[in-house]
């Protein structure tokens, strides 16, 4: 599957619920509603579904670094990965909205030392995550995506 063959601008959104709440604010007020969400920024993460191609959308809290965007594959502390980080690690390709901006990158799952670094950046953003990681048997990635 070559990223050309993915439709970008028809991504399937998450189930009813709060998050497809969020995604539809986020994306009815191109970034201005839904950007901020709890005291920390959030963003759009599209995706190539790894077995359809689809793009897939969700919402994900995002830190900074030198214009590297950082996510944490957390999944609530569930027992396997989200789907979306299966989905990268399968296609790299990724776009994202942040807040009004649209933007291209590739993502890169992080290595011992940028997680090292990038993890106590986002549980500084979003304590939340040691809980997460505490509640699973598995590491919890965390990526980079370089935007291009």
């Amino acid at each position: 599957m070559h990223a050309l063959d993915v439709d970008w601008d028809h991504p399937v959104d998450p189930r009813p619920g709060p998050q497809l709440d969020h995604v539809r604010a986020y994306v009815a007020s191109v970034g201005a509603d839904g950007h901020l969400w709890h005291g920390v920024h959030t963003l759009l993460l599209t995706t190539a579904g790894r077995a359809t191609g689809r793009a897939v959308r969700t919402p994900l809290v995002y830190g900074e670094d030198a214009g590297r965007i950082i996510l944490v594959a957390s999944g609530y502390g569930a027992p396997h990965h989200p789907g979306w980080y299966r989905n990268l690690t399968a296609h790299p390709e990724v776009r994202f909205q942040a807040g009004a901006t649209l933007r291209r990158a590739t993502a890169h799952t992080a290595g011992p030392a940028e997680r090292e670094t990038y993890w106590y950046l986002m549980t500084g953003l979003w304590p939340a995550y040691e809980e997460d990681q505490a509640a699973t048997d598995r590491e919890i990635p965390l990526v980079v995506l370089e935007p291009f």
